[in-house]
């Protein structure tokens, strides 16, 4: 049953082309001092912001023909805003001044016919083509790294932007790939209706971005990832339009769908799908709960995520973890729980999870107000470590920047293993990333701790690194730590990425992890489907 829908209203804030996010909401230089004042050995004064008039942005090396010239511009600051994502070694490189290949230019297609008629002419003139959505990307997934192709075009979805057509029988909705987060979800709620997809890139990350890498969103448990949420989709590659039929479920033969989720951008591009919707949560629920073994608090984890209370939030924080975001200060790891419902009320269900994980030795916080943990607090209210959670993880991006102006290194890596192997594997990402990082700079590191998703049979550990960095080799020194945290992975068999993707900068270790007959369909599949080897070179395969 198609339903109209209104467009997305844009908005007069300007993105930061070289930092996460909205450039008014970056940390001024005082409060950078501040956070480097943290961590021992930093820099005195923070680096200054970039500026793109101050990068060597050579003159394209192709224009386009006359027929796509009214989608394609040369803007040196949209150039320059379209050449890497927003990793850490992303956002160091922009300070200082060496961003890498910038793309010669940047295509907007308005449907699938441009995008169609642009592979053709790149095929035909050499040219790679790097899809771009929101540019949220932390793994080197939108940038061009080699000299094997005459230029570089940047192909930008975001004006493909629209909710086509909506079936509020099935609870489904056809969404072109451009769609950012809070677009996306203006044009659903007339309809009552949400994606409840929620990744901490949300507002800055689009539907074909999030397909394209196998993003992981709000659920703690049960649809964790959006592969959970489609029923179809359309792909153009430069072979043709792969169109797969809209169904519930299907046992017919291998997934078409599953060849392109995941496939970030190296296999063709994802132009619109369509999800799965639920209606709009009116019942919410959350509590947090204290524990003074971080050993007892997996325990009371892994129970959670073997009954079928099926928690909206589940996620543990390490001591270090809670401290980082206000959510603790006794030196205490917190669990973070929350519920949601469009239909019931769910304070019943969060009173179980409380007294389960209670079970384990956690201690119940205070509500506010006066209310009672074990219940938790309905409509949307939430405890003083919920909050400092929420907002910490929320403002976390920018204050990874500010860090980096001072020289810090800041960032983050996410993976997933069995849960009889995530003791070990926490244990031993702590110890040996630490060491590697007090060798590597002469400072000793902070490395922590959280769960981000759970499941019966094990949990995605995402862990976050603070250190000082070493001043103007802060990539290398960074390239460092990733290579010791990957080896750590591989030798605990998991896997290099939960829900961040491939990209170039994980390459080596999914190159380790994929099956070798495996690998060799990927490559047969890139060749059928991108004879001419244009399709975001590097991604995936070779």
């Amino acid at each position: 049953m198609p339903g109209t829908t209104p467009q997305p209203t844009s908005t007069a804030r300007t993105r930061s082309w070289w930092g996460w996010g909205w450039a008014d909401a970056h940390p001024d230089d005082a409060e950078c001092t501040a956070l480097g004042a943290l961590i021992p050995g930093t820099l005195a004064h923070p680096l200054p912001v970039p500026r793109v008039r101050d990068l060597d942005i050579r003159r394209p090396a192709v224009e386009p023909p006359a027929g796509l010239a009214h989608l394609v511009g040369a803007d040196p600051a949209d150039r320059a805003a379209h050449a890497m994502g927003k990793a850490y070694r992303d956002i160091v490189r922009a300070l200082r001044g060496r961003p890498g290949r910038i793309p010669d230019l940047v295509a907007r297609p308005t449907d699938e016919r441009g995008v169609a008629d642009l592979l053709d002419w790149a095929g035909e003139r050499q040219v790679a083509v790097v899809p771009y959505g929101g540019g949220s990307s932390v793994s080197g997934g939108v940038e061009y790294r080699g000299d094997a192709h005459r230029a570089v075009l940047s192909l930008d979805l975001t004006a493909m932007d629209r909710v086509l057509e909506v079936d509020a029988v099935g609870r489904a909705a056809r969404i072109q790939a451009g769609a950012l987060g809070p677009g996306l979800e203006d044009q659903l709620r007339p309809h009552g209706l949400t994606l409840r997809h929620f990744p901490q890139s949300f507002e800055f990350s689009t539907l074909g971005g999030w397909l394209a890498t196998r993003a992981g969103g709000h659920y703690a448990t049960g649809r964790t990832h959006i592969d959970d949420f489609v029923q179809s989709l359309r792909v153009v590659t430069p072979a043709g339009t792969s169109a797969s039929w809209r169904l519930p479920a299907s046992g017919a033969g291998p997934s078409p769908d599953r060849l392109f989720l995941g496939s970030e951008g190296a296999l063709g591009i994802i132009t619109e799908a369509w999800v799965r919707l639920q209606e709009r949560p009116a019942h919410k629920a959350s509590a947090s709960l204290a524990f003074g073994d971080f050993h007892a608090a997996l325990a009371a984890v892994r129970a959670l995520a073997q009954s079928d209370l099926c928690p909206a939030n589940c996620r543990l924080l390490d001591a270090g973890e809670a401290a980082l975001s206000g959510a603790s200060r006794d030196g205490s790891a917190v669990l973070v729980l929350g519920f949601e419902s469009a239909d019931a009320p769910v304070t019943a269900r969060l009173a179980q999870a409380v007294d389960l994980a209670r079970s384990h030795g956690g201690r119940p916080s205070a509500g506010p107000a006066g209310a009672a943990a074990a219940g938790g607090t309905e409509g949307g209210n939430c405890d003083a470590a919920v909050s400092a959670w929420r907002s910490a993880f929320l403002r976390m991006p920018y204050l990874r920047d500010g860090l980096a102006r001072m020289g810090a290194v800041a960032e983050t890596f996410e993976t997933a293993a069995t849960w009889d192997r995530i003791p070990g594997l926490i244990e031993a990402v702590r110890k040996e990333v630490g060491e590697a990082a007090l060798k590597g700079s002469g400072h000793p590191a902070t490395v922590n701790c959280r769960l981000t998703h759970v499941y019966p049979d094990g949990a995605a550990p995402y862990f976050t690194v603070l250190a000082a960095g070493r001043p103007g080799d802060e990539v290398a020194f960074w390239d460092d730590l990733k290579a010791v945290a990957g080896d750590v992975l591989h030798r605990h068999r998991a896997t290099i990425t939960h829900h961040h993707a491939v990209g170039r900068d994980h390459r080596p270790g999914y190159d380790l992890q994929r099956p070798d007959p495996f690998a060799l369909a990927l490559r047969a599949a890139k060749g059928a489907l991108d004879p001419r080897g244009i399709l975001n070179p590097g991604v995936l395969v070779d």
